[in-house]
């Protein structure tokens, strides 16, 4: 589905910021004379939390003021307040002054305006309609777009009443580009794209150049597939090329019908803002996508030497140079990334290229200085080596690793059902099971290992009861999850209850199209002699991957030789190892 919604909440939140006052800056005193004298003690409050605020202690400054906007109910010390609150991003303190001020100066625009934002980042759209509505009729500028943040999570009667609200306005204020332009989002959220178009076109005679507009048309008419679909966005960027924010919204709706395209808008930009990071960025990876690795190189190390996003240019250096087959260079560039987003996703290839070349001992010397250099992640790196241990059919070492984490984290439940995989893998199914049931003994509402206990009973024995039975408990407290359904489906395929298990295992797949969870729907369509909706959901999944092992395992098992496919010797039927998907 096009999520044309998450466009306004981006559109909306750059609006808002036009519309929200600026916060206050830390010496700045309460604006204004007042207007009233204020008490002896009031006043010797007020000078308290202004010194506090010149001091940076912010805290004792806001309670201060909190304290004498409730006693005094000014006007100027309730703004002064609420511009506080947001500045230190303190929200229930903000929306709570911001109620405030707004009661004592019921048409001010400005109070309106920051309630209404505060009460649409805390998801209460339809109490802030209203002052939006006070916004609109004193300035004219209100931000109705804005109410369209978080629409999905509202219940369908506050969407419906939300709907009608906005169309009820659009009669007050029908030339409000804002308010049509709404609807437009609306309508597309709900995939009504020809009611959306009509509503555009409104908001395009009044506003020829409405850069959100233009946007929402553009997304709609790709989502319709429709010739063109960039006509206007391309004149608007041609009669106005320094619109850098909608050239680059272009850019980014390019790199997913056109690279060449994109990385021309890129270019582009990047002219205008030789300096940003953010774009040398993206064009690095636009680079890589069509593999001129040498530009994607000389952009990330641009990004490098102007210190921005150094992290990611790092780890893409190394995806990079894997790319040109120096698995060295790789290394080298991997190394550089340090703690953040991409640090373990480093780590897993710094371990993955030296267990693939035979260097183990280099590969768990690097992970063990890095467990000292970074404690606090010390036990996600010894589930990251042994992972990558396991799946490189270092079985062994991977247990004597997971048993040296655990000797010193016996509580661990990540490590502990870490060894109980690799313990699967070996068939040490006993070892398996001890490990899994300690950690439910201490977590019973462990769904994860509920489910990767009841999955391998199902699979790799004949105990089905039991085996349903933690599923079913699993499934209790993740009614919703795509694994746990499809541990359902082939248990009750393994009892026989071949309908039963149709119906969980079409639910997972629909959820999450695996070709392990395809492997286990086509099976059961087939033995209940479907063999034609059974061809076709593996076809569907090999499209997706072609050399998956458990599906081409499972087709050939069955006596069906899967279309353009090498056998090759991890070829292996589904159900010899747990689903990457099951634990």
């Amino acid at each position: 589905m096009l999520r044309l919604l998450a466009l306004a909440i981006v559109c909306a939140l750059h609006t808002a910021c036009a519309t929200q006052p600026e916060p206050v800056t830390v010496a700045e005193p309460v604006a204004g004379p007042p207007e009233r004298a204020f008490p002896n003690d009031s006043l010797y409050t007020l000078l308290v939390a202004e010194f506090a605020l010149r001091r940076q202690a912010y805290d004792l400054s806001l309670e201060n003021y909190m304290e004498q906007a409730a006693e005094l109910r000014d006007p100027g010390v309730s703004a002064h307040t609420t511009h506080l609150a947001q500045y230190l991003q303190r929200e229930d303190e903000a929306l709570q002054s911001a109620r405030l001020w707004v009661e004592l100066e019921p048409n001010n625009a400005e109070a309106n305006n920051t309630l209404a934002t505060l009460l649409v980042h805390k998801g209460r759209t339809l109490e802030a309609l209203p002052h939006l509505v006070v916004v609109e009729r004193q300035t004219g500028s209100a931000n109705f777009p804005m109410l369209l943040n978080g629409f999905t999570q509202l219940s369908d009667a506050q969407r419906t009443e939300l709907v009608g609200d906005i169309s009820n306005l659009t009669s007050e204020f029908p030339k409000n580009t804002g308010l049509l332009l709404t609807q437009a989002l609306i309508h597309a959220e709900y995939q009504q794209y020809d009611e959306a178009l009509v509503n555009l076109d409104k908001v395009f005679k009044l506003e020829p150049t409405q850069q959100q507009a233009v946007l929402l048309e553009t997304r709609i008419l790709l989502a319709q597939k429709a010739n063109n679909p960039y006509a206007r966005l391309q004149k608007v960027l041609k009669d106005d090329p320094d619109a850098k924010l909608l050239r680059l919204q272009y850019a980014r709706l390019l790199t997913t019908t056109d690279m060449p395209a994109a990385q021309e808008q890129f270019e582009i930009l990047l002219a205008q803002s030789p300096q940003d990071g953010d774009l040398l960025f993206s064009l690095a990876l636009i680079n890589r996508e069509i593999g001129d690795t040498q530009a994607a190189e000389a952009h990330l190390r641009q990004a490098i030497a102007l210190g921005q996003r150094e992290n990611e240019a790092y780890y893409y250096l190394g995806r990079v140079a894997e790319d040109d087959n120096d698995p060295e260079a790789a290394l080298a560039s991997y190394m550089q990334v340090r703690e953040g987003p991409e640090y373990l996703a480093a780590n897993s290839r710094i371990g993955q290229i030296l267990v693939d070349s035979g260097q183990l001992d280099r590969s768990h010397t690097w992970f063990n200085e890095q467990r000292e250099v970074n404690s606090q992640l010390r036990e996600q790196l010894f589930g990251l080596e042994a992972d990558i241990l396991a799946r490189a059919g270092a079985a062994t070492d991977a247990l004597r690793l997971l048993d040296q984490a655990l000797a010193d984290t016996p509580d661990n439940t990540a490590l502990r059902y870490a060894r109980a995989m690799v313990r699967e893998q070996q068939d040490d199914l006993a070892a398996m099971e001890r490990d899994l049931r300690s950690i439910i003994a201490e977590d019973p509402n462990n769904a994860t290992a509920l489910n990767a206990l009841g999955y391998t009973l199902a699979d790799r024995t004949t105990r089905y009861q039991e085996a349903q039975e933690l599923i079913a408990r699993a499934m209790a407290l993740q009614p919703s999850e795509p694994a746990i359904q499809d541990s359902m489906g082939w248990v009750l395929f393994r009892m026989g209850r071949y309908d039963e298990s149709v119906v969980y295992l079409t639910r997972a797949y629909a959820a999450f199209p695996d070709a392990e969870v395809a492997a286990h729907l086509g099976e059961v369509l087939w033995v209940k002699g479907d063999n034609d909706a059974a061809l076709a959901v593996w076809q569907g999944a090999l499209l997706r991957d072609p050399n998956h092992p458990a599906l081409l395992g499972t087709m050939r098992r069955l006596g069906i030789e899967p279309p353009g496919v090498t056998p090759t010797a991890d070829t292996a039927p589904a159900g010899t190892a747990p689903a990457t998907s099951q634990p």
